[in-house]
């Protein structure tokens, strides 16, 4: 028997035994505003049984073990032959394993594809971040294998299948496959077209002999490979598999794992091409062109991915402080307390809505989605993704020093927060893009403007908010310099129409005050008081404390 002194009172009980899916109503109500009513009860059904999957305690201890037993590179046999293989811990098979099997990498061929994916997508990696980058990817290649009607019938319906195969096999013989890709070098980064990978036309008709090295290779145990290298007609696009038609192991040379800050279940590599196989994706010279939607795709999977992470920390620091008491109360009824946690659900709100209207643009896939898209992604990936560290660490310290302490879950959380700032183009090169889209593709900010223009006159903050945005688009000088300001204000009335429009009044009237209308400090917990901040963070709550 314990003595007295290590009596446990006045601990938070572990969050599990919850549906992390129907706990969210932004989640649900995003699913039910944008999927078909005709099929909203199936997708209700398939989202949940996800959610209570990721809610439960054999769940999260796969997310932890997938983390703490990180994967192992494997160079040679113990013959001294080559096989650059990775070893994983089972928990990442059994979380990679349970992801496809829900769907994770199949959005492409079903009605409302995308919003359920990306639905589970934020239910899911609320478990564990890393397995989500081999899913982001095997999801986002599809677009580029269909410039290549040949390639695409051969991979992607095993790109899209619910099967988990992860033994080293040539295509013909897996019934489900994953991707990884390899763009960045260490001279360029995300100047892929300083790119000095070789790629020699083999005799065979879009066959080619690759030679080169990349600095970043994400998912190295996957089954193909999107990759960037220069052809005879300039940089060119091509899909490298990791096991050629023969049974063979292609040249697939992994020179080491990345040693990373966080997203550590998952393997980042070197390697290096010699005269590795490849098959031409696209035409020669159009490499960028041809990879482009893949990057748009996997962009909205980091506005997705910091959504998950950012609404799993929330939902720990309200579960916490409704448990937890200090100073004759529950910390959740401290009204400082109370202001943290609502300004920190609003932020969690608008990045949820956010991601499941931009996936709501690639179901309807008109001309207009398409012009949204082209801008609103970029806009979302830089501010959202930015945001998210931002939260995971104020709510990391709603914790105390439990929430510093690694069994709490919120140190892996907030290591993991940075990444998807960093994937596919950091902060700057967003920006950028943005500033392309606005110059030279003026019916994107027309799509954009439509959009806002859905909330006009619903809120007066709101409009002042948008007319000082076109005022600030309409001044040219110095742009590229104020890129950051630019679409962090594009960012913002985005996600203030859109709470405007679908999320209670409370929460969009928060939004907009803090956000929009400059009432707002500049750390969380600002809010103007006279808020109905108890209704925002009661809203938030991931399972009923009464």
């Amino acid at each position: 028997m314990a003595p007295p002194t290590h009596t446990v009172t006045n601990q938070a009980p572990p969050l599990v035994a919850y549906d992390v899916f129907a706990a969210d109503p932004a989640l649900t109500e995003g699913v039910e505003r944008h999927v078909a009513p005709e099929r909203l009860d199936e997708v209700r059904d398939e989202l949940s049984e996800l959610g209570r999957a990721a809610g439960s305690a054999q769940a999260q201890r796969w997310g932890e073990e997938a983390n703490r037993y990180a994967p192992v590179l494997r160079t040679h046999d113990r013959y001294g032959n080559r096989i650059d293989e990775v070893e994983f811990h089972p928990s990442w098979h059994r979380l990679l394993g349970h992801a496809v099997s829900a769907g994770l990498t199949d959005a492409w061929s079903r009605p409302d594809g995308h919003v359920r994916r990306t639905a589970a997508f934020i239910t899911w990696t609320q478990v564990e971040a890393g397995h989500g980058c081999p899913l982001s990817m095997t999801h986002a290649a599809v677009p580029a294998l269909r410039t290549e009607p040949e390639l695409a019938a051969e991979w992607e319906p095993r790109l899209g299948a619910r099967v988990y195969d992860p033994e080293l096999l040539p295509a013909d013989r897996k019934p489900g496959a994953l991707f990884g890709m390899g763009m960045t070098e260490k001279q360029g980064g995300s100047d892929v077209r300083a790119n000095t990978t070789r790629a020699e036309p083999l005799a065979e008709e879009g066959t080619y002999a690759l030679t080169g090295h990349k600095w970043f290779c994400s998912a190295p145990m996957s089954d193909g490979f999107l990759v960037l290298a220069q052809a005879p007609g300039g940089l060119t696009c091509f899909l490298l598999p990791r096991v050629l038609p023969d049974g063979t192991r292609n040249v697939f040379a992994i020179q080491r794992l990345k040693d990373k800050l966080g997203n550590r279940s998952n393997a980042s590599s070197e390697v290096e091409f010699d005269g590795t196989w490849a098959r031409r994706v696209g035409e020669e010279g159009r490499g960028v062109a041809t990879i482009i939607e893949m990057v748009a795709a996997t962009r909205l999977d980091c506005v997705s991915g910091s959504a998950a992470i950012m609404r799993q920390a929330v939902a720990q620091a309200i579960h916490h402080t409704a448990h937890r008491s200090a100073f004759g109360g529950l910390l959740i009824d401290k009204p400082l307390m109370l202001n943290v946690l609502a300004d920190l659900a609003l932020e969690s709100e608008a990045a949820t809505t956010t991601a499941l209207r931009l996936a709501a643009a690639y179901d309807k896939d008109t001309e207009q989605e398409r012009y949204l898209r082209r801008i609103a992604v970029p806009v979302a990936k830089y501010w959202v993704t930015k945001r998210c560290p931002a939260v995971a660490v104020e709510a990391l310290e709603c914790l105390g020093g439990n929430g510093y302490v690694e069994e709490s879950g919120m140190p892996r959380l907030f290591r993991e927060s940075p990444l998807n700032s960093i994937w596919e183009g950091s902060g700057n090169v967003q920006a950028l893009d943005v500033l392309r889209a606005l110059q030279r593709e003026p019916h994107a900010l027309n799509a954009f403007l439509g959009e806002l223009g859905l909330a006009r006159g619903a809120d007066h903050r709101l409009d002042g908010a948008i007319k000082d945005l076109l005022t600030e688009l309409a001044d040219l000088e110095g742009i590229e310099a104020r890129a950051r300001r630019v679409v962090e204000r594009m960012a913002l009335v985005l996600q203030g129409s859109l709470l405007v429009r679908f999320a209670p009044p409370q929460v969009a009237d928060a939004f907009c005050a803090s956000r929009l209308g400059g009432d707002w400090g500049t750390a969380f917990g600002t809010l103007p008081h006279t808020l109905d901040l108890a209704a925002v963070v009661d809203r938030a709550r991931p399972v009923d404390e009464g």
